[in-house]
């Protein structure tokens, strides 16, 4: 494993947000956990082959649940050299974001006001911020600039990019429930219905020469590359880690996965994303 992760911080300062990102990133990850755990998720962890891990450790527990002074003192003492991000943000911030969560503090027990219970909260993770090495503070960051600050400080190049995937289905199936972007395409001629290219698809050379041969079907794709050009970074932009777009005509054999290759090549060959491509319904 390269590298270990131990997220920290003031309630409502991110950690959930920053855990969703390192998993977005391909890390290992466990929210809330007892530390007491800790040495055994990251051993489990590193046999599963993963090549990060990130562990946000709930450091109001105590007796059997460990203490996460502890936890860190026996992963350095194992060999391992964990990183601890520290997340902070004033108090005006997270009363505010408490405030539109209407959620209770961890430490608002026993009717104790939400500016005291921040400032105990903040008492009792002294000791851990002192250990950070990495303190961000989250008051002016949007959710997209956290995500984006942990991509480019623990992942790496690779783990950051935009996953786009593809898919060509047929509208008789049903529409894919996870398509960010839908386009039908049954505007155009179906192959279908054309002598010898029924039982081939759109991954064959006599259905991709029939389309090519229709003027709408370059008339189509020279609109739709630079929606998608222009679309795509923003995206990611955003701080979305994946995004789906869809293909469909009626039964997801021919006219759906021969443009759905079509987009798959471009979005590989011109923009900084891992794209994929699947006919979901071709053996349908």
């Amino acid at each position: 494993m390269r590298r270990l992760v131990i997220v920290t911080g003031l309630s409502g300062a991110g950690k959930s947000q920053a855990m969703k990102s390192f998993e977005d990133f391909g890390f290992a990850c466990l929210d809330s956990a007892p530390p007491v755990l800790a040495r055994e998720f990251v051993a489990l962890a590193g046999e599963a082959g993963f090549p990060g891990a990130a562990l946000a450790m709930d450091v109001r527990t105590v007796g059997p649940y460990g203490d996460a002074i502890d936890a860190l003192d026996a992963l350095e003492a194992s060999g391992t050299r964990p990183e601890v991000l520290f997340l902070d943000a004033d108090d005006e911030t997270l009363i505010r974001r408490y405030s539109e969560t209407r959620r209770r503090h961890p430490f608002g027990d026993d009717g104790v006001g939400l500016a005291d219970a921040i400032a105990s909260e903040r008492a009792s993770l002294a000791a851990l911020r002192d250990r950070a090495t990495a303190v961000w503070d989250t008051s002016r960051m949007t959710l997209g600039q956290l995500k984006d600050r942990i991509g480019t400080t623990f992942a790496g190049t690779d783990a950051r990019r935009l996953r786009v995937s593809v898919v060509a289905f047929g509208f008789k199936y049903g529409v894919p429930l996870d398509a960010d972007l839908l386009f039908d395409v049954r505007f155009l001629p179906n192959p279908n219905y054309v002598e010898g290219l029924r039982d081939l698809t759109g991954a064959d050379g006599p259905v991709a020469a029939y389309l090519e041969a229709i003027p709408d079907t370059e008339a189509f794709l020279e609109r739709l590359f630079p929606l998608l050009d222009f679309l795509v970074p923003r995206f990611e932009r955003e701080g979305k880690s994946q995004l789906t777009v869809a293909i469909g005509c009626t039964g997801g054999r021919h006219r759906s996965v021969y443009l759905g290759r079509r987009v798959q090549q471009h979005l590989g060959a011109t923009t900084n994303v891992l794209a994929t491509f699947d006919a979901r319904d071709v053996n349908r």
